[in-house]
């Protein structure tokens, strides 16, 4: 795996670590528990080796409670899961609506150019107002509060006001299929759902009713009271309840509110928070709670203060939402995008970015790329003077798109890359400001997190520079409380703690770079490569592809095994961007720059052009379902599908033979020409 590493250069290093607030937290536990850790290495190693860690994180991040823990970790209903700080009793929402004053708390942009801010004192009232009207129409600890809507402070309002109660809070985007609404929330019957009528996206109106009448007549015959419409994103116009059933318009609905004062539900920590799910399926829905490990990361990780402005691009329906809701109980403040961040244009977007003084960005791979391959200078648009971090995650961020980022951006700007899971709605391995940043890779493991790094018979080796199985090795406080509906919990434990009993195994394909101690992602395990027996990564392809992104819109790298095929091979198809074709000469340069920089045996058996590749609504590519495409099977796209038309152009390449006969006819007829 030596190859995977060449291009692990340093590109920042923090310019004093022990100004870091993990690096405070590290010599605050030195103090109170007589310790002697030196270092981040050592943090970490007392972080996974001493349960008494996560009581360190308690007190440190000032958890607000009614009564104090009995103990840190009790045995759980099964033994992969334990029970955490049993005895304690309070309240998700009172701690992110800690901060009570006049400082922004939300900041809700929409792709129109509508800017609203809301202060910490604003968002607790219409917090109130809202719990008061749920509390009314009778909603109780443990029932479920859903929500088909946009990235907006309404979003957040719904979700602490029913956490305040002890409800359960669970949304997705309004750009998410009927049947994907439907597999989810007919699993957890929500007693109420609220629901956006009428969206702007990328410049389009979209009437939002027709999906939401057929969704409110399906959950009738499951429980729901209640379908809350908000008014129209574009013009504010409230909608007509004729005809969605059981509808009631947002303003009617707080109206019904008695204006009782905001009070917040004592409940013991395990009590479930959201329900989530993983995403490109309509599996199981997790309930999960996020409150310790999410303060861990914005006050440790980030260091955020009432001082940042966090701006993470993110729909309600990934779980990146919710960590960035998260990040309220540091005091900072977040922007609510709403909208295409290509609409009218990236320059605007990020624009946006440095005007209003976002200190933290949250990003992905394919926008960083999309910058990228249009040219353009961020420094040449604005200062982005505030900015001191950007945060990629949602795809592998590859070494060349490392080192431009961070070349295109300021050098003291730290850019990291993070990986975790919906499944825990954390990360195993993310950013230490106390490390310098290697090009292509990830810093280090979370604390608290113990990732090890599995072969097939379950041996770590991690420090070989071999790739395997990330796994976690030992428990945590954000682990599913349940999978919803699992009686006996055999589906939780069959997802997870199966492969390697009683290890949780989270489907990543991940190598560590002995030298520098820094992780590479190479790929969900079920999405291998594995020409003749040689496990490969589709993330190594992807880093060499970064190179001809003035040419590529973007690449999808699959193996391909029919029922008469001995061997998988790697398919490699690539879509071309506007005024560029694909060539035969262009697929041999790919091929040269693929067996330079890693080996022949990484070479893909075909390079082929493709229209469109498949999306997740979280715009995560879909390389599962196509693997399976052209390896013979038919696949049913489910509601996570952002482009579900764009799987059809894959299943003639099962008769791969034929659509290679036709490309020599092709080409040979244009020579002719």
């Amino acid at each position: 795996m030596d190859a995977q590493f060449t291009h692990n250069k340093v590109i920042w290093r923090p310019r004093d670590p022990s100004r870091s607030r993990m690096d405070c937290f590290r010599r605050v536990i030195n103090r109170t528990r007589g310790l002697q850790l030196k270092d981040f290495h050592d943090l970490h190693k007392y972080s996974v080796d001493d349960y008494r860690f996560w009581e360190d994180l308690w007190a440190y991040t000032g958890i607000v409670y009614t009564v104090p823990p009995t103990k840190i970790i009790t045995e759980g209903r099964i033994r992969e899961v334990p029970e955490w700080f049993s005895g304690a009793r309070l309240n998700y929402a009172e701690n992110m609506l800690r901060s009570d004053g006049d400082s922004i708390a939300c900041t809700c942009v929409r792709e129109t150019g509508q800017i609203v801010h809301y202060t910490f004192r604003q968002l607790k009232s219409l917090v109130r107002e809202m719990a008061a009207a749920l509390r009314v129409n009778g909603l109780q600890a443990g029932d479920r509060v859903a929500a088909v809507v946009t990235n907006s402070v309404t979003a957040v309002v719904v979700a602490f006001a029913t956490a305040s109660i002890g409800g359960i809070f669970s949304s997705t985007a309004p750009d998410m299929g009927v049947q994907g609404i439907l597999d989810r929330y007919k699993q957890i019957q929500p007693k109420f759902v609220f629901a956006e009528t009428e969206i702007v996206y990328a410049g389009k109106t979209i009437d939002v009713i027709p999906k939401v009448t057929q969704v409110a007549k399906e959950l009738l015959s499951v429980g729901l009271q209640n379908i809350i419409l908000l008014p129209s994103t574009k013009t504010g116009k409230e909608p007509s309840t004729a005809y969605v059933p059981r509808s009631i318009s947002l303003s009617a609905f707080l109206a019904s509110g008695d204006g009782r004062p905001l009070t917040f539900e004592q409940l013991p920590f395990s009590h479930p928070l959201y329900i989530l799910y993983s995403s490109g399926t309509s599996g199981p829905p997790k309930c999960i709670g996020i409150l310790l490990n999410g303060l861990k990361d914005c006050s440790l990780v980030y260091s955020m203060t009432s001082d940042d402005t966090y701006f993470q691009y993110t729909t309600t329906g990934w779980m990146m939402w919710n960590s960035l809701v998260n990040t309220l109980g540091c005091g900072t403040r977040i922007v609510l995008y709403d909208g295409s961040p290509f609409q009218p244009d990236v320059e605007t977007f990020l624009k946006l970015v440095s005007d209003q003084g976002v200190t933290i960005f949250g990003t992905g791979p394919r926008f960083l790329s999309e910058v990228k391959g249009q040219g353009i200078e961020p420094l040449k648009l604005a200062p982005f003077d505030s900015l001191r971090c950007i945060l990629s995650t949602g795809a592998i961020l590859t070494a060349p798109m490392f080192e431009w980022t961070q070349q295109a951006w300021a050098p003291d700007v730290w850019v990291l890359s993070v990986s975790g899971g919906t499944d825990i709605c954390q990360a195993f391995v993310g950013g230490v400001p106390m490390l310098p940043v290697h090009a292509g890779e990830i810093q280090g493991k979370s604390l608290g997190m113990k990732v090890e790094i599995f072969d097939p018979d379950g041996k770590n080796i991690e420090d070989t520079g071999e790739p395997g199985e990330l796994v976690c090795t030992r428990p945590h406080p954000s682990l599913p409380i349940c999978f919803w509906g699992d009686k006996g919990d055999k589906k939780l434990r069959a997802s997870y703690f199966d492969t390697y009993p009683g290890v949780w195994r989270q489907g990543d394909f991940i190598v560590k770079n002995p030298k520098t101690q820094g992780f590479v992602i190479l790929g969900r395990s079920d999405g291998v490569l594995n020409p003749s027996g040689v496990r490969l990564g589709s993330g190594e392809i992807y880093s060499v592809m970064e190179w001809f992104s003035d040419v590529l819109d973007d690449t999808l790298c699959v193996g391909q095994r029919r029922p008469e095929d001995k061997d998988e091979r790697i398919l490699l198809f690539v879509k071309m961007r506007p005024g560029h074709t694909f060539s035969e000469d262009l697929a041999e340069k790919i091929r040269v720059a693929i067996r330079q920089s890693l080996s022949a045996r990484h070479v893909p058996a075909y390079i082929l052009p493709i229209e469109d590749i498949p999306y997740t609504v979280n715009n995560k590519k879909i390389e599962i379902a196509v693997k399976q495409i052209v390896s013979g099977s038919n696949i049913k796209p489910s509601g996570t599908v952002a482009n579900p038309q764009a799987l059809q152009l894959y299943y003639k390449f099962r008769y791969l033979e034929k659509v290679l006969e036709e490309h020599k006819k092709d080409s040979k007829t244009k020579a002719k020409l």
